[in-house]
């Protein structure tokens, strides 16, 4: 089988723009006074999120009529499986720290296509970040090739997190952005070793991050370690684990009886 083909450069930086304005969109109105609640207990969005969202919507659905659209401040809609290229986008990953006025937020916008991410661009504005990677190809963060650590042992192992839990003590708690996105794309720059979450996640949260790590040469995997399928029915996967190459195995071990456990 032929290797697929690149995305389109055009295409790329379409996106790559699109992300850029709705960036500039979200920070022109960051530590401002807005409209903010709780969607459910723990899961916060604001008014820019919804317009954001709008916006990134309608760009997104002018560069590719025929594509499908999931997104998190979207209702679902069963017709994107009917789709082949399908948007996945988190119009603000890490709301949190958007309304709390702190930097770790970022745009999301993937295209998937056959269930896997063909482009992922995270742009973060308040970090004076653009994260942009295209399967195939690599990744780079403002223009600059971004490559996973070499690690190969687990002890030790950066980890964005705000503490670490006693079984974990071998590892190293390094800065910990909001948004799992972000968090992924420290691996990819050798910023971090390890990302790991143990709940159910969805999709638009981490569709263009993992691109990012595994174009970078990072290894990513839901908890478990199976691959990650996107665009599905319920768009959702048990935890993420994005690390380098050399612990991804020992990692998934470490975790195994903790996701048993949660699983049932």
């Amino acid at each position: 089988m032929a290797d697929a083909a690149a995305p389109d450069p055009g295409l790329v930086g379409a996106v790559v723009a699109v992300a850029r304005d709705a960036g500039q969109m979200a920070l022109a109105r960051w530590r401002t006074d807005f409209a903010r609640w709780e969607k459910s207990e723990g899961s916060p969005v604001c008014e820019v999120d919804l317009d954001v969202d709008r916006m990134v919507r309608a760009r997104l659905g002018a560069l590719l009529p025929d594509a499908g659209w999931l997104s998190e401040e979207t209702a679902d809609n069963a017709d994107r499986l009917a789709c082949r290229r399908v948007w996945v986008v988190d119009p603000i990953d890490g709301t949190r720290d958007y309304i709390r006025g702190r930097t770790g937020w970022c745009v999301s916008i993937a295209l998937v296509e056959d269930g896997r991410p063909v482009i992922g661009v995270l742009d973060a504005p308040a970090r004076g970040e653009v994260w942009c990677a295209t399967a195939p190809g690599g990744a780079t963060r403002n223009g600059v090739r971004v490559t996973a650590g070499g690690r190969a042992s687990l002890p030790g192992a950066r980890v964005p997190v705000d503490a670490l839990p006693k079984v974990d003590r071998d590892l190293t708690a390094v800065e910990k952005p909001n948004s799992i996105a972000l968090r992924v794309a420290m691996v990819a720059a050798d910023h971090a070793d390890l990302v790991a979450t143990l709940r159910w996640g969805n999709e638009w949260d981490i569709a263009a991050a993992v691109l990012v790590a595994s174009a970078a040469g990072a290894s990513v995997s839901d908890a478990v370690g199976a691959p990650l399928v996107f665009n599905k029915p319920d768009p959702r996967a048990y935890g993420v684990l994005v690390s380098t190459a050399g612990i991804h195995d020992a990692a998934v071990l470490r975790l195994a009886d903790r996701v048993k456990a949660a699983l049932g």
